[in-house]
């Protein structure tokens, strides 16, 4: 469903006009947190060329955890959400099952000890961070379309390599011509 109003859970599609911009372009953000002070989120679908032991080599066994741009904020720091707050302490519960953060040493030791797959939790360098109405000056300049998360902690699981494409479909009229268009295009 789409929404105007966005609240902590949903979805940020990037518009098909956002061209150019290189972390939103073609980007669905899970907003992790929305109040009248700012708004935070992550990057779904934007894989970087790194897995967890790239970046924290003394995580074992964690060569299928890939590592996400989260976006342009803070990407010098590693952040995630995961579906098992009662495997991971100090988890804030974003909305429908999914959590963020929590114990990164107890996270370190549940991937060595293969006790956590990559389907409960996903890595991100940075995060989407937006100012005291900056989110509601890009809806109106409709930069973004807001959705529910219609898969509730199952967005984890979700592939990358078509959502936008899907989310596209899926919004139909207009949107569903884009979803076939080149990423750039001056390719066409």
């Amino acid at each position: 469903m789409i929404t105007t109003k966005p609240k902590k859970g949903d979805l940020l599609i990037a518009e098909p006009a956002i061209i150019g911009d290189m972390s939103f372009n073609r980007s669905i953000v899970l907003l992790a947190d929305h109040t009248h002070e700012g708004s935070i989120g992550f990057i779904l679908n934007k894989p970087l060329r790194y897995s967890i032991n790239d970046l924290v080599p003394e995580i074992v066994e964690a060569s299928a955890f890939k590592v996400y741009n989260g976006g342009p904020v803070e990407q010098d720091n590693l952040y995630f959400i995961h579906k098992v707050p009662q495997l991971i302490p100090n988890s804030i519960e974003i909305s429908l099952g999914i959590f963020w953060g929590g114990d990164f040493n107890k996270v370190a030791e549940l991937i060595s000890s293969g006790n956590i797959k990559e389907t409960d939790i996903r890595f991100f360098l940075g995060y989407s961070g937006w100012g005291n109405n900056q989110l509601e000056v890009e809806l109106q300049s409709h930069s973004w379309v807001v959705t529910d998360n219609t898969y509730k902690k199952d967005i984890i699981e979700k592939s990358y390599e078509s959502f936008w494409k899907e989310k596209m479909i899926e919004l139909g009229g207009d949107y569903s011509i884009w979803s076939n268009a080149p990423e750039n295009p001056n390719y066409n």
